[in-house]
């Protein structure tokens, strides 16, 4: 028997009970699992106003109430029962109810399984789409369940369920309620707005004519402290078995939508009766090139970064890799790269040298107009960095020769705990933040090295200290929509670990010199307002580049998931960075996140900086490197 099939029968009560003329008001109830789950039920009328591959949708026949707490539709599981009925019928029906759900970790949708037609009125009644915003309460737009206490992305998380709590829906609060009280309603998207980019399934996450927050310049919906745009809505399968387009991009403009609310696969959904249809796009449809450009020297420099997607020597993606790094990134002074696999790539055998990948990759760029950077980096232990196997994913560093060295090089091994020593100086250079320490389990090591401008004396008057990263990933995540509240977020105790450990390592400089030139940057796996990542500011004495440079809160972001444009991509410089008389600048190259994923490089978008990394009272301008 299936897992899914499992669930199903588990979830009908073993009861004999029979309730006769219900409405399906009241067979849904006002709260998440029906008050009659398990139970047969008998004259259930209403009008069919859907039908999909293995059941219909029915509609009460009775008038509509107005206070938009409890759906007036339900799922009629059952593919024979649904053969000889048509949309527009009025029916009779008997059955069970269930609450069914695939995974355990899912939300229950309770439906009316072992259908039997009990009696068939007239056809062709009309059916009314019920639209989103006009016939229902607005979507509320920050919060998604009661159970969330006031913050979705809380921690500690998976502290309650839904299943469990069944709380009483109040749709004009909370989105998961809004769209619970919408289950099994055929329902009208007005203006449809794409906010990621389709599934492999054609699956695409919209907004309709709705109030909205976290609107980008882009059209999608920024990810903030607290709110994760619960007013989102992601379109499925249609029911007629056509196929929705895969090519559907962030901001594209769709035609009307209708369909049936339901729930699977951990999120509220409308299956639309035919396929969604693009009726504009966003123009330009890639980004413009960073404004900001090297002044070669000290109060000038620029530092790119980059998540580069499992690169390896042979990646069909590295040429393209390149051309981003010259042709958007402006080739920066420096660039803190992630996800670098070894020569081989996923072959999983004894090799771990990645110099052949960053020796590919240094030569593309220079191929296409940039420097010829120089690349270090520490190779990890063969698979304790996580990623795929054989993989052996690690952070690396490019670097312009005739600006920049590395300061008194001592590189340590993949073991190698660096550490500050007094001046400050590092005891390997570069080297890895305590390696060994169990909160890397599984996870990339974070990448420490001092640096020092090339001056016209040959000295390196101008020293700055980078910390490279790669926080643990978020797998083993719930649903945002999901049974657990709030969402369990997977990982995060290993990135509070990861963050502190960081944070006391760059602390243990500014102990040192408060006026250390530092900047970390790299792929955090978490959002800035979320604990591990305030935790690290508050330890570290760093600032966030983006608050520092004044980037708008709703263009941070670097990375599309689910309905969310997020931001998993930091750069914290230190108070002398921060407060440099040159002002620091920042920028986000969407090149990733505004194609479709066909024309996608990485799943992450790269960033760059302008920074002053001058010495204290050093005359910049008479330092030409």
């Amino acid at each position: 028997m299936s897992s899914s099939s499992l669930v199903r029968l588990c979830s009908l009560a073993a009861t004999v009970a029979v309730s006769s003329a219900l409405t399906i008001a009241e067979i849904n109830g006002d709260k998440y699992l029906s008050p009659y789950n398990g139970q047969t039920v008998s004259n259930v009328s209403g009008i069919v106003t859907a039908k999909g591959p293995d059941g219909l949708w029915l509609r009460s026949d009775a008038e509509r109430r107005q206070n938009f707490t409890t759906s007036e539709s339900i799922y009629v599981f059952g593919r024979a029962f649904a053969t000889n009925l048509t949309v527009g019928d009025a029916i009779v029906v008997g059955g069970q109810v269930q609450e069914y759900r695939s995974n355990k970790d899912y939300v229950y949708l309770t439906e009316l399984s072992s259908p039997v037609l009990q009696s068939k009125g007239s056809s062709g009644n009309n059916v009314e789409p019920l639209i989103i915003g006009e016939d229902t309460a607005q979507p509320p737009s920050e919060q998604y369940s009661s159970l969330d206490g006031g913050d979705v992305f809380a921690v500690p998380n998976n502290v309650s369920l839904v299943s469990v709590a069944n709380p009483v829906l109040n749709p004009k609060q909370y989105g998961m309620d809004f769209w619970e009280s919408l289950s099994g309603e055929l329902v009208k998207v007005r203006k449809p707005t794409a906010i990621s980019k389709a599934n492999n399934f054609g699956d695409t996450w919209v907004y309709g004519d709705w109030e909205v927050t976290g609107k980008n310049s882009r059209a999608g919906l920024t990810t903030v402290d607290k709110d994760a745009n619960p007013e989102a809505i992601i379109i499925g399968s249609p029911l007629d078995g056509t196929k929705n387009p895969n090519a559907t991009k962030l901001g594209d403009e769709l035609e009307e939508i209708t369909g049936v609310v339901t729930y699977a696969f951990g999120f509220y959904r409308i299956l639309p009766t035919t396929a969604i249809t693009v009726k504009n796009s966003q123009e330009p449809a890639l980004p413009s090139a960073t404004k900001l450009i090297s002044e070669g020297k000290c109060n000038g420099l620029t530092f790119g970064a980059y998540n580069v997607e499992n690169l390896f020597a042979e990646s069909a993606h590295l040429p393209t890799i390149a051309s981003h790094i010259v042709e958007y990134l402006n080739a920066p002074d420096f660039m803190f790269l992630q996800e670098v696999q070894d020569d081989n790539g996923p072959t999983n055998d004894d090799v771990v040298s990645a110099n052949l990948t960053l020796s590919a990759l240094t030569a593309a760029i220079a191929a296409a107009g940039g420097p010829n950077y120089t690349f270090t980096d520490i190779a990890p232990t063969k698979n304790q960095d996580g990623g795929a196997p054989g993989g052996n994913i690690r952070t690396a560093y490019l670097y312009d020769p005739s600006l920049i060295r590395l300061s008194k090089p001592n590189p340590g091994t993949s073991v190698d705990a660096s550490e500050v020593l007094p001046g400050p100086t590092l005891k390997y250079n570069p080297g890895r933040i305590d390696p060994t320490n169990e909160a890397w389990t599984a996870s990339r090591k974070p990448l420490v090295a001092q640096w020092e401008l090339i001056g016209t004396n040959g000295t390196g008057q101008h020293t700055f200290f980078t910390v490279n990263v790669h926080f643990g990933s978020k797998g083993g995540s719930s649903s945002i929509q999901g049974d657990a509240r709030p969402p369990a977020n997977g990982g995060v105790e290993d990135r509070q670990a990861q963050a502190e450990l960081t944070a006391n390592f760059v602390k243990s400089i500014l102990d040192i010199d408060p006026s250390a030139r530092i900047i970390t940057a790299g792929d955090f796996n978490e959002f800035a307002f979320v604990k591990p990542m305030t935790d690290y500011v508050a330890l570290s004495g760093l600032q966030d580049l983006d608050q520092v440079a004044g980037i708008d809160q709703l263009e941070r972001y670097t990375y599309l998931f689910d309905m969310n444009s997020q931001q998993l991509d930091h750069m914290y410089v230190s108070p002398a960075i921060a407060e440099a008389q040159t002002k620091a600048q920042y920028e986000h190259i969407h090149i990733n996140t505004w194609p479709d994923k066909a024309g996608e490089t990485s799943d992450h978008d790269p960033s760059v900086a302008k920074l002053d990394v001058c010495a204290p009272a050093a005359a910049a301008a008479s330092y030409r490197v």
